[in-house]
């Protein structure tokens, strides 16, 4: 009797402990945390740029153990320093790989939701990612629609170096970008 007692006890702390995690990484993610698309340009590619998605949380190089709770917990990506050639001394944890990003890193917040207004962010960037897998990202058409809709997060794009209007022109003349 002794034994399924304590068996059920350590049932319920595993348990315990798996919940606090999952809401750790949740609140990390909505305060340090970026679901990204970006939009390099690639002169050796047909419409002239590419579509990367990319998840990332950043930490001071002092909390670089919480970028190895993340990696060990999602089973994917990789960690390395935010800017090489500055003095900021952050690092931050990527996740780019597509296949990673669908089975691994959407279902998780799909079921442990974003609290902040980072939710609606990530629910765009599953749309896009999704988009991708189904291939509208190699055609200008794809793109543009893909454009549209990644320039909705993070503001509405105030930081980003191409403006959405050049792309778009860009794609709908299948010009390259430059």
């Amino acid at each position: 009797m002794k034994r399924k007692k304590a068996f059920s006890a350590d049932n319920q702390q595993e348990r315990s402990k798996r919940q606090f995690l999952k809401g750790y990484v949740v609140g990390l993610v909505d305060g340090e945390g970026t679901f990204h698309v970006a939009f390099p340009r690639r002169k050796d590619l047909l419409m002239g740029i590419s579509v990367i998605p990319e998840f990332h949380v950043s930490q001071s190089y002092r909390s670089k153990n919480v970028l190895e709770l993340l990696k060990t917990i999602f089973g994917c990506g990789y960690i390395k320093a935010n800017h090489l050639s500055s003095k900021d001394n952050t690092y931050i944890y990527v996740v780019r790989d597509r296949n990673d990003l669908l089975t691994k890193i959407i279902p998780y917040f799909e079921v442990n939701q974003l609290l902040t207004t980072k939710r609606n962010d990530f629910k765009i960037f599953a749309k896009v990612v999704r988009m991708m897998e189904k291939g509208l990202h190699l055609d200008s058409k794809g793109i543009i629609e893909i454009v549209k809709i990644a320039y909705k997060m993070n503001a509405e794009g105030k930081r980003r170096k191409i403006k959405i209007e050049k792309i778009i022109n860009a794609l709908k003349s299948s010009e390259t970008i430059r």
